[in-house]
């Protein structure tokens, strides 16, 4: 694959830029300002939902199908380690150091580079770029908003660090809010029920609980007791004991599904504060699996989260940048990644429309 110097300088630029912009999860209005302007220069369509900006092919076919290109503009706050600005872009040493310049600028910049590339082209499907907000947070005011505002897709590659493997499939997430009951007593004349004790049963079983389907991509789902509040004074038996559980679900479950099988396991009452975050896995079938296979582009299934766990459809997450930068210290991305990316992105691109080309001849 050539090496697009005009993009990748383009790609360096517009990175630039985002990191000067302060775009904290909901703050993201600016670096929205931004990436408008950078399609509006170049004529390209575009539509704002809040600060999610939407870039559209010039002509849309309904009779073709649909790719959506997606990656975030927010960030988090900065690591108190920081020793540079965060908020400056520093060249050293081939890296670019900058908040969100490692997560996900590389990835955002090297989409939207791989985007116009194919603009002018005649192409066998309709490509759609989307630079969401509110990622880090897994916001309601980011992708899950537009999802009913966009044509349904055959395929989403979201962009994230992955050293540009294939994060072919991701696990959901389930924050429990677990309470344990007792009743109140006072503790010198051993009265009441102790609610930590009725807990202790249910962490015990969480300690030594396995999941009863095993994903033969990633593996087993978790369940984690992380927080635990009980009791207001020494000498009362406390009535009630709260704990939270966090739950990493593999594509074996939906989440509902394994809430009702930690339900038959634990006593406590169980309440889940969203079922929104659910695993994901790029079907056996899909096209896009030959591509890979073809390319040599290494599979695996991420433990992280990203909009694939909002997007309901086939999705694969895939981008310049390494998982272990992200919201470190001085974060940064080598310059050399993002050319690397524009072009794994163009590459797999490619090759998926020749395949569909010929599947449909």
């Amino acid at each position: 694959m050539e090496y697009f110097d005009s993009y990748s300088k383009e790609a360096l630029k517009l990175l630039k830029g985002l990191i000067r912009i302060p775009s904290l999860s909901k703050e993201e209005a600016k670096t929205g300002d931004l990436l408008e302007s950078w399609f509006f220069d170049r004529e390209i369509s575009t539509k704002r939902f809040g600060n999610n900006v939407i870039a559209f092919p010039k002509e849309f076919d309904s009779s073709k199908p649909t790719i959506w290109l997606n990656s975030h503009h927010d960030t988090v706050k900065p690591n108190v380690g920081y020793t540079l600005d965060p908020f400056t872009p520093v060249l050293k040493d081939g890296k670019l150091y900058g908040l969100g310049s490692n997560d996900a600028g590389g990835a955002l910049v090297s989409l939207i580079q791989a985007f116009a590339y194919f603009y002018n082209k005649d192409v066998p499907v309709n490509l759609i770029m989307i630079a969401s907000a509110e990622e880090e947070i897994s916001g309601k005011g980011g992708i899950s908003s537009i999802i009913d505002e966009l044509p349904k897709c055959d395929l989403a590659i979201v962009g994230e660090p992955t050293l540009n493997k294939a994060a072919v499939a991701e696990k959901g997430l389930m924050v429990i809010d677990a309470v344990a009951y007792g009743k109140a007593g006072h503790a010198a004349r051993n009265e009441g029920i102790n609610a930590i004790n009725e807990a202790l049963h249910d962490l015990m079983e969480l300690k030594n609980l396995k999941f009863e389907r095993v994903s033969p991509f990633l593996g087993e789902s978790k369940a984690t007791a992380t927080i635990i509040q009980a009791g207001t004074q020494h000498n009362v038996v406390p009535d009630e004991c709260k704990f939270t559980i966090d739950v990493r679900i593999t594509d074996a479950y939906t989440l509902e599904e394994a809430l009702d099988e930690l339900g038959t396991k634990l006593s406590s009452k169980l309440n889940p504060r969203s079922v929104r975050l659910q695993p994901s896995k790029l079907p056996e079938n899909h096209l896009m699996h030959k591509v890979l296979d073809e390319l040599g582009i290494e599979k695996y299934g991420s433990p992280t989260l990203s909009d694939q766990a909002l997007i309901p459809y086939p999705t694969l997450k895939m981008g310049p940048g390494d998982s272990a930068r992200s919201h470190t210290a001085d974060e940064f991305i080598h310059v050399n990644e993002l050319e690397e990316g524009i072009n794994n992105y163009v590459k797999v691109l490619e090759n998926y429309f020749d395949r569909l080309i010929k599947s449909e001849s």
